[in-house]
């Protein structure tokens, strides 16, 4: 028989996809352990120091991207050791990009870059119309060959989905197909998801948390602007 902690696992667990179900098979979350947990606290705690603040989201951006990296294709190939053996394992398909969602989303370049060297970043910049408030894009430069490739769109804070849903019309009118765009994200709310995957069912979402309550101030903390 298992243990109360076992039991207590298997049943978070179950609730973990019970709230992710409603949300199809393209959203995705990291899998949720204390060290995870730690950064999301810090990060929402209003008296963490900017210091820490910048230090512990380039953590947890750096774990999301990780796991995001693990969304793209693979190949298989055979390398042979420096004691002359072979050795079958796995490397990433070529045609890969990022494009962050200016200004939020430049904090997960440098994690991306660390992980992938010579990544080639593009840039969308969206604002709300001063008259309106309706989202539209100002500014976009992609790769001339961003059509054919996968795409990691990178952006931290969703809480309705409006920027990100503009982000990615702007791909499309680009040829970028909505199955080759991952979007990478560390805390949306369940309103954002669904208006996301109601509009872009092929899209991938990865995610650290799916919370009523986002931090909104991630981007002022981070670059020291609030």
């Amino acid at each position: 028989m298992g243990s109360a902690g076992d039991l207590n696992m298997l049943v978070k667990t179950q609730e973990q996809k019970a709230d992710l179900s409603e949300f199809g098979p393209n959203m995705k979350v990291i899998p949720e352990n204390d060290q995870i947990k730690e950064l999301q606290t810090i990060i929402r705690d209003k008296n963490t120091t900017r210091s820490d603040f910048k230090f512990y989201a380039d953590r947890l951006i750096r774990l999301v991207i990780e796991e995001s990296l693990n969304q793209l294709p693979f190949s298989k190939c055979t390398i042979t050791t420096p004691t002359g053996k072979e050795y079958k394992g796995l490397k990433y398909e070529k045609g890969n990009c990022g494009v962050s969602i200016v200004r939020s989303g430049e904090a997960m370049e440098q994690g991306l870059r660390d992980c992938c060297r010579s990544i080639r970043i593009g840039k969308i910049l969206v604002e709300k119309d001063a008259d309106t408030h309706e989202a539209r894009v100002v500014y976009a430069r992609f790769p001339e060959d961003i059509s054919g490739r996968k795409v990691l769109l990178m952006y931290p804070i969703m809480s309705t989905g409006n920027t990100v849903i503009k982000a990615v019309a702007v791909l499309k009118e680009h040829n970028v197909p909505e199955e080759n765009i991952i979007l990478s994200n560390l805390f949306c709310t369940p309103p954002a998801v669904h208006s996301i995957i109601s509009t872009y069912p092929q899209l991938k979402i990865l995610t650290s948390e799916i919370h009523a309550v986002a931090p909104n101030h991630f981007g002022q903390r981070y670059f020291g602007t609030d």
